[in-house]
Order: structure tokens, then C-alpha cells, then sequence
């Protein structure tokens, strides 16, 4: 984890109907060990609202250029129909649930990222969810409930 990751987790688990499990094993075959089942990814974090009944697949970057984050979002695309199966088998994601990724990235980078966004098929994979990680900042939120400070 880097260091940042930190400050987006805090930010995610101030919602109080938000869950979240950190460096998450998605393993799209099954099997005893990712390493040997074939492919699977550690989501920086899966978070889950149990208020809106949807999960979010969290990647957290400020890396410039964001090349891993584009062939994580390359690989979900391309299997997003398998990562919601394994979702719901290993780790109780309904599939009646919704299910998008939550990226968080520089403001800077944020036009970069949407444009490669823009280049994916999307044909299962729902549009990514961007926030900027200057907007996660412990000082432009209330704690415990994730309302803005600025109220």
C-alpha cells in the first residue's frame, strides 16, 4: 500500500454505510491459489454500500502517467463479466448489486484518464467513477459521516 492509499480508505470508510476491504484478491477462476488459478488482481480496495446496495472496485493512483491504472481498467473491461462471478462467489457481492469501478486520481491527471476511459468498449464494464484526490483531504470532511465541511 502507499502511502496515500491511507487517506482514500479513511475517506471511504467515513461514509458509515460504506464497507471497505483493503488490497482485495480478485480471482476470476477458482481455485486455492490466485497464483496458480490464473489471472486475478489486488484491488486497492473493494468498498460496499449497504444503503445503495452497490460495490465499488477502488484504484487509487497519482503515478504520472497512470500506465498500470490503464491496464487495470484494460483487464476489467475485458473480463468484467468474470470479476463480477468471482465477486459474488468469493466474496458475497449480489449480483443484483451494481457494480463500478471508483478511480482516484490528481486533478491534473483526471483529463488523461477520462479520455482513456473513453477508448475502452464499456460494453459490461460501467463507466469508472472518478474523484480527485484532492477532494479525499481529511480537512474537506466531517469524520463521521463524510458531509463537507463547508456547510
Amino acid at each position: 500500500m502507499d502511502h496515500f492509499e491511507s487517506v482514500v480508505l479513511e475517506y471511504l470508510r467515513a461514509d458509515r454505510a460504506l464497507f471497505v476491504n483493503s488490497q482485495c484478491c480478485i480471482q476470476l477462476n477458482p481455485g486455492a491459489n490466485p497464483d496458480t488459478s490464473g489471472p486475478h488482481w489486488y484491488c486497492d480496495a473493494v468498498a460496499v454500500s449497504l444503503r445503495d446496495q452497490q460495490a465499488f472496485l477502488c484504484e487509487i493512483t497519482y503515478a504520472n502517467p497512470p500506465n498500470s491504472l490503464f491496464k487495470r481498467l484494460t483487464g476489467w473491461d475485458a473480463d468484467w463479466s468474470l470479476l463480477r462471478t468471482a465477486l459474488e462467489r468469493d466474496s458475497g457481492v449480489p449480483v443484483s448489486w451494481t457494480l463500478t469501478p471508483w478511480i482516484f486520481v490528481p486533478e491534473h491527471l483526471a483529463p488523461r484518464v477520462e479520455k482513456f476511459i473513453a477508448s475502452l468498449s464499456l460494453q459490461a464494464m460501467p463507466k469508472p467513477r472518478i474523484t480527485h484526490l484532492e477532494q479525499v483531504m481529511p480537512w474537506r470532511y466531517r469524520s463521521w459521516d463524510r458531509n463537507s465541511m463547508e456547510h
